[in-house]
């Protein structure tokens, strides 16, 4: 056995409450090495008298690793535990002191591993209509026109054509609202909207009032209509919170670049010296962008006002929940209470980071439910796009994803193929057809929640920003092809299927052929031609 790749950590991934009575262990090993394997329990004061054991299964496996499963629902929230080992003949046992050929279960007082308590308020509570949820990422300049009476002389990009940069199409609230009942065909029952909030920009990142809709998205009574005619149909609405970055042109900055550090806000951005010098850019701000300075969300004043803006969007207008933009450069201390005060709130209000890589740190039940799984992405693109996975290094990608984080924040992560912020995966794949079904089945089928582009449904192409952001062709969506056509199976087959509410899963590869299994759902992928299969096993 390779000890160098045996690890359990308690209180991580590795060891953690489903819920108020559920511990969930997981145990690595090298993928050469198939122990039987067991988890040793009892209490934390007469573990020595009353121990169990229970055997544990060989669940999901990566490219290096094996992960041994195990659940637990122990009598006493004070969890001690050892793991027994079997390999050719040798009876081993994992614990603090590493792997041993015996263990003294008297003195484990010293070295078992152990939870301590379980305090109920350290249980990460899912969202539980995250389970079900089929999102729709809107680029709302790009959407629809729903409003042809407001002024129209900002609009500068014939809708149809390729955008620039600082192109505005038109796109607005209204025109989200004309068209839910065309979203609800298509079984969509959550959208994430990308900035609706007061600034210059089509994309709104850069916001300069977050109390303010945009006048070109129309007004507070607009967006309240979307809100409530969206719940009307099921579907729930999350916005895109800007919270690292602001608008030099919000009041606060505007502020002090009049009064240097004699202003009330000087301590609210990051600056390097008394006096603010945009032409050298002495603060920081987002990537090299001058014009949008960064929040020092480490001052307890930003932290109370952005707060309030969530709050404010989640307490008049019912929300649902909050994307995170560039999540991970904000301050952890901010992110606690900021979920603090929103589940008090509304516990079911979903938090949702823009963390594109391992967040495993803001996944903990403190911080986010989920984030933005660029990480999926990219496996399907090195699979379906790039030829840098074969079926069986898709599986084994997967699967270590699922191994990240916890199973509670896994069945909450919001899964996708691209968004605003990437090239078009139809692109990506030279807009194979086939190629884009079965990727698409991977992502209703996966564990999480699969959220679209506005688009996908029609094939819509697109390279990188801004090209990703074209208007939507509603001549195309009027035909409901065959994508179109697939999407809603999916969809409904999201919604309503239990086994895929819950974070389960079996993935592996057979020769050449990927496979994911939920239940009694299969799905199997050609890893040459690329086709796929969805059946019932049984």
């Amino acid at each position: 056995m390779i000890e160098e790749a045996l690890y359990h950590m308690p209180e991580t991934e590795y060891a953690y409450a489903r819920d108020s009575g559920t511990f969930c262990l997981r145990l690595r090993t090298a993928r050469s090495d198939t122990p039987g394997a067991a988890v040793i329990y009892g209490g934390k004061y007469d573990f020595w008298e009353k121990r169990q054991k229970k055997e544990m299964e060989l669940t999901y496996r990566d490219r290096l690793y094996n992960y041994y499963c195990v659940e637990l629902k122990p009598r006493d929230l004070r969890l001690v535990y050892v793991f027994e080992l079997l390999e050719g003949g040798r009876r081993l046992y994992y614990s603090e002191d590493g792997l041993t050929e015996g263990y003294d279960f008297s003195k484990a007082y010293y070295n078992a591993f152990q939870i301590a308590y379980l305090n109920p308020c350290d249980v990460p509570s899912p969202v539980d209509w995250m389970g079900s949820a089929c999102f729709y990422e809107i680029f709302v300049d790009r959407f629809f026109e729903g409003n042809t009476d407001k002024d129209r002389s900002y609009i500068n990009l014939p809708w149809g054509q390729i955008p620039t940069p600082k192109s505005f199409a038109g796109g607005d609230l209204r025109g989200i609202t004309k068209k839910l009942s065309y979203l609800e065909e298509l079984g969509i029952n959550a959208l994430y909207l990308t900035p609706i909030f007061k600034s210059v920009s089509n994309h709104k990142y850069d916001i300069e009032d977050y109390f303010e809709v945009d006048g070109i998205f129309g007004t507070k009574e607009d967006f309240r209509e979307l809100v409530d005619s969206a719940h009307e149909r099921g579907i729930r609405v999350v916005l895109d919170a800007v919270f690292n970055h602001v608008s030099e042109r919000c009041r606060q900055f505007r502020d002090v670049v009049k009064n240097g550090r004699s202003s009330n806000y000087f301590d609210w951005f990051i600056i390097r010296g008394d006096r603010v010098d945009r032409e050298k850019v002495n603060y920081e701000c987002f990537s090299q962008c001058g014009y949008m300075p960064k929040w020092n969300t480490s001052n307890r004043e930003v932290q109370d006002y952005l707060i309030s803006v969530g709050l404010y969007w989640l307490r008049e207008y019912n929300i649902d929940g909050w994307r995170l933009d560039v999540s991970d450069e904000v301050s952890h201390q901010f992110w606690r209470r900021f979920r603090q005060a929103l589940k008090s709130e509304n516990p079911e209000c979903v938090i949702i980071g823009e963390n594109w890589h391992n967040a495993n740190s803001y996944l903990r039940g403190d911080q986010y439910d989920s984030v933005m799984n660029y990480a999926f992405t990219k496996a399907c693109l090195d699979f379906f796009a790039f030829g840098a996975l074969d079926a069986e290094g898709f599986a084994d990608r997967l699967n270590a994803l699922l191994m990240r984080s916890t199973d509670t924040a896994d069945n909450m992560m919001l899964n996708l193929l691209d968004s605003h912020d990437t090239h078009r995966f139809f692109t990506e794949v030279g807009e194979d057809r086939t190629k884009l079904k079965s990727a698409l089945a991977v992502l209703y089928l996966f564990v999480g929640a699969p959220c679209i582009y506005y688009g996908t449904e029609i094939a819509l192409p697109g390279g990188y920003d801004p090209d990703c952001r074209r208007t939507m062709d509603w001549a195309k969506a009027e035909e409901r092809g065959d994508i179109w056509q697939l999407l809603r199976g999916l969809t409904r087959l999201k919604r309503e299927e239990s086994a895929l509410h819950i974070p389960k899963a079996k993935i592996y590869a057979e020769g050449n052929a990927f496979i994911l299994e939920r239940g009694d759902i299969r799905l199997k992928i050609d890893g040459e031609s690329f086709t796929h299969t969805i059946e019932r096993m049984g």
